[in-house]
């Protein structure tokens, strides 16, 4: 049994980093409003669903006019990615002035089920759209990275069995890296940046030192919407078929993956999210072997939120959070 879970690991490797870089970049989102707001943003999921919907519609235009043959597939995305991330970057600003900066001094309870209440909101808009233009909820996107690479990791050891990978997932794997990469330089070496940390620190000190509170919070939900939005395109590019309830489960995930890595810590997010992806998967892959047919790869999902109940058990502020000490 162990040599069969063994063969495995270079494909559960390749196809869970696939999944963790989606996870990791959508719990960046949560991680930031949380840091500064203490707000769990449960709409976060569905802005990246909207995402993933704005990209597909993008991409089936431009294929359909013509452009798909007169620009390379990687120029057509990267045109998908700016545009999808600025829409959706407006719209998490939009959200916030109107349905969270009114309820900024409300107790937590109130802004959380508002965020509860916009995520159906979405879910149900984009469904319509989606029903009356296409006639189905369910939008398959064309297919750009298709082709297959086949890795021969049975060369490094007679153990493995060979990996094989789309191009699609070398595309998302770069993107998402060079997304997470430039938000932590954004984060921790510009003025937005500083005012970002400074903001989260001590929101009434920042503002006495001239700090724009509420221009930082919209630049937080603008940036954190914006990766949402371009993580939904490249999840529409990997996985090919999108419906406007992916972001309620794949929110959650991203959701855990935050608060495993260390709520409000970006880097503690990237983290967070890449191991979930890979241990989600070694669990899709392994499970059933595992327990003898008891428990199947549809269990997957019981698999993460168990990681999370054992974190969180001995280690409740997360991989690299900060235990917080309550004033008295």
């Amino acid at each position: 049994m162990l040599n069969e879970v063994i063969q495995t690991i270079p494909q559960v490797l390749i196809d869970g980093l696939a999944l963790g870089t989606v996870y990791a970049v959508i719990a960046l989102g949560y991680t930031m409003v949380y840091g500064i707001l203490e707000l769990i943003n449960f709409a976060h999921g569905e802005i990246f669903m909207t995402g993933a919907f704005i990209g597909t519609a993008l991409l089936i235009f431009m294929t359909g006019t013509g452009w798909g043959s007169a620009l390379p597939a990687i120029v057509m995305l990267i045109i998908v990615l700016i545009v999808t991330a600025v829409l959706t970057g407006f719209l998490g600003m939009g959200i916030e002035r109107l349905a969270y900066r009114p309820l900024r001094n409300a107790p937590r309870l109130i802004p959380l089920i508002t965020a509860i209440g916009i995520s159906f909101l979405l879910q149900d808009i984009v469904r319509f759209i989606a029903e009356l233009t296409k006639g189905n909820y369910i939008v398959t996107g064309p297919s750009l990275f298709t082709e297959q690479v086949l890795i021969k990791t049975s060369s490094i050891s007679s153990i493995f069995n060979d990996a094989s990978i789309k191009t699609s997932f070398i595309i998302v794997l770069v993107t998402a890296v060079v997304m997470m990469v430039a938000l932590d330089i954004f984060v921790n070496r510009t003025r937005w940046g500083m005012a970002m940390r400074a903001v989260a620190q001590d929101r009434e000190t920042a503002s006495l030192m001239t700090v724009n509170v509420n221009k930082v919070i919209s630049i937080t939900f603008f940036v954190g919407s914006a990766l949402g939005g371009a993580t939904g395109v490249l999840f529409a590019v990997q996985y090919g078929t999108i419906d406007p309830y992916i972001g309620f489960i794949l929110g959650l995930k991203a959701f855990t993956a935050a608060v495993i890595g260390g709520i409000g810590n970006i880097r503690g997010a990237m983290i967070g999210g890449l191991l979930l992806g890979v241990l989600e998967m070694f669990a899709s892959a392994n499970l059933t072997l595992l327990t003898g047919g008891v428990f199947g790869a549809e269990y997957k999902d019981v698999f993460a939120f168990a990681i999370l109940i054992i974190v969180l058990l001995f280690k409740p502020e997360g991989l690299l959070g900060k235990p917080v000490t309550e004033k008295v």
